[in-house]
């Protein structure tokens, strides 16, 4: 075996507001070590350094001077980060929205493994469920790449509300004109297709420790629908709390955030990480 010295070494980040509670660290940190790598992640909180997303060209030509092999990108980075990049893979072009930065050899690549993510955790967590009308509140950069990803999964219709309509109207759009005219419609008031929804998912900020709440009245959630949560630090959030209650079933964070991990260590590093063995590690962080 190689004195941990001689291992290959690996040095990633995070840029992201708030993100001290983040496991993407440990996630990749302790899978590098099974893969004989020297792997260490860095957190780079735009709350901590009293930063906002224009700091990000800094951010970036700070991070390939020390030689950062990629960076992971979240909340409120994802679409500001794209001016700044080189090129995008064809995901990340067709969601408008980059998780992963891949930093080799002078450029910037930008990729999306949030829909990938999401959709493997979909299709595990909430087998069988009923895929006719859903509801996605939140049309930032996470909700355009799981509303990408149950377009894909078979959703038949999907509505699209934020707090900002229009940019609700621009992902329906988009999504429309790759999915099929009408497969996404923006949506002005939530309460209003509540009824007919199959399954309603919460792609905004609200839930996390950091915005505390519930994206819509809980009021509006009714037995018989699914309910999934973008959030996963808290994994229980007060919306999956409330959806539990009445009987529903629901997906939390966790699984979206091992996946997006999975995809982006592969980016980073070039090998195939154990997708098992990082959700055992999750599992264990979690106290799951």
């Amino acid at each position: 075996m190689r004195r941990w010295d001689q291992r290959p070494s690996v040095l990633e980040g995070l840029i992201g507001y708030g993100i001290q509670a983040s496991l993407t660290p440990a996630l990749h940190e302790r899978e590098g070590a099974e893969q004989g790598l020297r792997l260490v992640y860095r957190r780079i909180d735009l709350e901590v350094l009293g930063l906002g997303p224009e700091a990000l060209p800094e951010l970036l030509t700070a991070a390939e001077r020390m030689g950062f092999a990629g960076l992971n990108i979240t909340f409120p980075c994802k679409q500001a980060v794209i001016p700044l990049l080189h090129d995008l893979s064809e995901e990340a072009r067709a969601l408008g929205a980059v998780n992963t930065v891949v930093l080799r050899d002078g450029r910037r690549i930008g990729h999306n493994t949030d829909g990938s993510g999401f959709a493997e955790a979909f299709r595990r967590g909430l087998p069988g469920a009923p895929r006719g009308h859903v509801l996605l509140l939140g049309a930032g950069g996470a909700g355009a790449a799981v509303g990408h990803a149950l377009l894909a999964e078979g959703v038949g219709r999907l509505a699209i509300a934020d707090a900002e309509a229009s940019r609700a109207e621009a992902l329906a759009t988009g999504l429309s004109s790759r999915f099929g005219a009408g497969r996404a419609v923006a949506c002005r008031d939530p309460a209003s297709v509540m009824a007919a929804t199959d399954g309603l998912v919460n792609c905004t900020p609200v839930g996390m420790a950091k915005h505390p709440g519930t994206p819509l009245p809980v009021s509006l959630l009714r037995h018989g629908i699914w309910v999934a949560d973008a959030v996963y630090f808290p994994l229980e959030t007060e919306l999956l709390r409330a959806a539990r209650a009445i009987g529903c079933r629901t997906l939390d964070g966790g699984g979206m955030a091992v996946f997006q991990a999975v995809g982006a260590f592969r980016l980073f590093t070039g090998i195939a990480p154990d997708a098992g063995r990082m959700l055992r590690h999750f599992a264990e962080m979690t106290g799951r």
